[in-house]
């Protein structure tokens, strides 16, 4: 938990407060150890050298050597102890009355300290006075470890990241686009892949960066080697990108610089939009200039007729949740026609995604379904083994070679 006033520290300098009038002492405070530092972190205190902030190498003052057991945790005047004596912080006047809990989280681990000192104006402190110390300090665990929890995940996620990032983003792969009428290969999707051993979906990868303050780098980043791949393959590339991060003048330099006649941005509809204005300000000049929009996941979920006739786009991507079985259930072979009616009535393209077997390619292209994507044309796969030849169909064919 670091210092700014958030709810926990509001929390914690209640029981603080609670603690140094109860006790009669000038300071009461929360510390923080971690491996080189121990901070204090909320502080009751009518003295103006003790501060949130205030911090000093890992073994210096008492905080260390109260966890260690170095000191005791009720010390009724430090100036009798000479560890206490050699330990005594330079910087601050004179400490008599010590008192000092460690605050321990669920798992056993020690957070830091919960304290309160006296000056030798202040009375002493006992034995009988750690009692009311030891239950402010299981409340202070209590209010901190949801903040600590929430610091470990981000740092975990910052760290896990962070070789990803280094090395210029995730691998990119591409996954073939196929027309329906003609049968070839009009363009292709790119897929951002992240190490398996993670075991996260890319889309929960960017989720978790944007969390922590990294997600428009991670996806600039992406979007970066998706526009490398323009040069390797033929037909359109198809790149995905959240629209937070389209509204951002990094985006749309980098788009910017792309032959966008050859670019389809393709914007979840899952994600939310918070500026309608500002999204469709930032993509204008863009569109003016060639690139095509396209909404994803459309059926997935609740939203998609607002993001649709908001941003007007020229694809639709049909969710896999309708394509998987439109060949069996006759409601999601109805679905699908009339999200394609309502498409070319507004002369909206549409790209059916996930399909998997012929049956589902077949009512598709009965449909009037304009594209596919899935297993069915291809897998994703790196930009060199794309290739143009074979893609197109021959009479009485209807699989494409994967």
């Amino acid at each position: 938990m670091e210092h700014g006033g958030s709810e926990a520290e509001q929390q914690v300098a209640r029981l603080l407060r609670t603690a140094r009038r109860k006790l009669d002492l000038s300071v009461a405070f929360l510390s923080r150890i971690d491996e080189t530092t121990r901070t204090v972190q909320v502080v009751d205190s009518v003295l103006p050298d003790v501060y949130a902030g205030y911090s000093g190498p890992r073994d210096s003052g008492f905080c260390l050597a109260v966890v260690e057991g170095r000191l005791p945790q009720v010390m009724p005047d430090a100036r009798a102890v000479p560890e206490a004596v050699r330990l005594h912080p330079a910087d601050l006047p004179q400490v008599r009355g010590h008192v000092s809990v460690p605050v321990v989280l669920s798992d056993g681990a020690v957070y830091g300290t919960f304290c309160a000192f006296g000056l030798t104006t202040d009375p002493e402190v006992s034995p009988r006075d750690l009692a009311l110390m030891e239950v402010l300090a299981d409340a202070a665990a209590l209010v901190i470890e949801p903040e600590v929890r929430l610091e470990q995940r981000r740092a975990a996620v910052s760290d896990r990241l962070a070789p990803v990032v280094s090395a210029g983003g995730p691998d990119v792969v591409l996954q073939p686009i196929v027309s329906l009428r003609s049968g070839a290969r009009v363009g292709a999707e790119a897929l951002s892949r992240f190490p398996a051993e993670w075991g996260r979906t890319p889309d929960v990868v960017f989720d978790e960066a944007h969390g922590i303050g990294q997600g428009h780098r991670l996806e600039l980043l992406a979007l970066r080697r998706a526009a490398a791949l323009l040069d390797e393959v033929s037909g359109y590339v198809s790149m995905n990108v959240s629209p937070q991060t389209v509204v951002t003048p990094a985006c749309g330099d980098l788009l910017a610089g792309l032959p966008l006649h050859r670019v389809v941005l393709e914007l979840s509809e899952h994600d939310p939009v918070g500026d309608y204005a500002a999204l469709g300000a930032a993509l204008a000049p863009l569109r003016a200039r060639g690139m095509r929009l396209a909404i994803d996941d459309v059926g997935a979920g609740f939203s998609s007729l607002r993001h649709i006739v908001v941003t007007a786009p020229d694809v639709i991507k049909m969710d896999r949740s309708i394509v998987s079985g439109v060949d069996s259930d006759p409601i999601l072979a109805k679905l699908a026609r009339s999200l394609v009616d309502f498409a070319h009535s507004v002369d909206v393209s549409v790209v059916a995604e996930g399909v998997e077997t012929e049956a589902e390619h077949a009512v598709l292209q009965t449909l009037g379904v304009d594209g596919g994507q899935g297993w069915f044309f291809g897998r994703p796969a790196p930009a060199d083994t794309l290739v143009d030849e074979g893609t197109v169909l021959a009479p009485g064919v209807t699989r494409l070679s994967a």
